[in-house]
């Protein structure tokens, strides 16, 4: 049972049998009214207050929640979010990406607020400041990422009942939207000076992104045996994959592999390098640094005979390649002479691939084929990104709308005479004309 104590005196029995309570030698020192109650465990627990009515609110509602099921140790908020923090990067499972991700979230945005905090001391306010402050210096995806993290961490101490609620999910606290506007696909013109400005033995890379709409790492990985002529398609099996400091092939992105049509011209390209560099077998971990080794007659190699690095081909084939297609400015010089182009990510090589999706949506490919060919999980996600790119439909609704009405706007609306006997009674069936069965002048439609 619940009770309150006080400290500051003890019970004396009277002489005429009474009791009463008179100072004892704590009288005046710490706090004086102490809780009492037992916990779930039947383990008797205790905290101080410096007044009796919070003492015996604190008793009475321990008592209640473990009547209820719901109590929570008040001790348990103590524990630093980094502990939890630890915990919750252990138990995700995904693959080694996000794991990577998550684990340097952590360790760069997240723990250096709160990693010595106890849990029981992080409020609503500060996780809104916080949010608000990543999102201002390294943009909505940094931000939304910390968010995860933190937001995680918190929901499993709530699960392990370390506190009652999570304050990651107060009304105080605004997630940043993912930020960006409408991609935009350069021109054909763009596009051939992009491929023209890649040497010889990469320009089929550029090529075949832009014709297969593939991405950069799949093109990275794309082996001879992923190319049928005969069925005139491309497999798309696997990617190259940077995790950490190490390389791996892997599934593509979604963990889907897919398969792509692949026109004529495409397909010449890849004939006219495959003659050039024979494709030979190269081996890389499969999923993981540690993974077992995966052989691929890959298409495309470094200058050192290994697999390409993106970083390594963006900085020294892709930017060059854009400023010699005028997208970019001339490179700067540092100290010792080395170039240094200012893009951004719109100008990364996904731009083949919005390249690609304007194209084949111009001439007719629907969103749902265009999404598979893309390797995106959901057709709704192609269609946002690229509902700008769809042709107007007005012209096309105005010619069937004129081929099937013809007659109908061929009556007269003001006057009379023989147009307007020339309409039909209402009760008129036009099953004989291949429309509808109007049952009286009252339809719905």
């Amino acid at each position: 049972m619940a009770y309150v104590k006080d400290l500051w005196t003890r019970p004396v029995k009277q002489a005429d049998g009474s009791t009463a309570r008179v100072r004892n030698e704590r009288w005046g020192k710490g706090k004086r009214w102490l809780a009492g109650w037992m916990d779930p465990e039947g383990r008797e627990r205790t905290k101080a207050f410096t007044t009796k009515a919070p003492a015996e609110r604190h008793a009475n509602a321990m008592e209640t929640d473990r009547e209820r099921g719901e109590y929570i140790d008040p001790d348990a908020g103590k524990v630093r979010f980094e502990e939890v923090a630890g915990r919750w990067l252990a138990s995700r499972v995904v693959d080694p990406s996000s794991a990577i991700k998550y684990e340097s979230t952590l360790r760069l945005h997240v723990a250096p607020v709160f990693g010595r905090r106890q849990l029981r001391t992080i409020k609503p306010s500060e996780i809104a400041a916080w949010v608000a402050e990543l999102d201002g210096r390294f943009g909505s995806s940094t931000a939304r990422t910390a968010y995860l993290v933190l937001h995680g961490t918190l929901d499993l101490a709530v699960d392990d009942e370390t506190i009652r609620r999570n304050p990651a999910k107060a009304r105080a606290v605004k997630v940043p939207s993912a930020k960006g506007g409408k991609v935009v696909a350069g021109g054909d013109d763009v596009v051939l000076r992009i491929a023209e400005g890649h040497p010889p033995q990469y320009r089929a890379i550029a090529t075949v992104g832009a014709a297969c709409g593939l991405r950069q790492g799949e093109l990275f990985g794309l082996a001879e045996e992923d190319v049928d002529f005969d069925e005139m398609v491309i497999h798309v099996r696997r990617q190259v994959k940077r995790l950490g400091r190490e390389f791996v092939f892997a599934l593509p992105k979604n963990d889907t592999e897919r398969t792509v049509p692949m026109s004529d011209g495409a397909a010449l390209v890849l004939k006219e390098h495959m003659e050039a560099i024979e494709p030979r077998a190269y081996a890389l971990p499969w999923e993981k640094v540690d993974g077992a080794e995966h052989m691929a007659k890959i298409l495309f190699r470094w200058t050192d005979d290994k697999h390409i690095r993106a970083g390594t081909y963006d900085q020294l084939v892709w930017k060059p390649a854009l400023f010699h297609a005028g997208v970019i400015r001339e490179p700067l010089r540092d100290a010792r002479g080395r170039k240094h182009y200012v893009s951004s990510r719109a100008n990364g090589m996904h731009a083949l691939r919005h390249y690609y999706a304007s194209i084949t949506l111009t001439d007719g490919v629907n969103i749902k084929e265009l999404a598979e060919y893309l390797g995106h999980g959901d057709p709704g996600f192609t269609l946002r990104l690229y509902t700008h790119m769809l042709p107007s439909s007005h012209e096309r609704a105005r010619k069937a709308v004129d081929s099937r009405l013809t007659r109908l706007f061929a009556l007269k609306s003001y006057g009379a005479g023989t147009e307007q006997a020339a309409v039909r009674s209402p009760t008129h069936s036009w099953e004989a004309d291949g429309g509808l069965d109007l049952e009286g002048p009252q339809m719905s439609l």
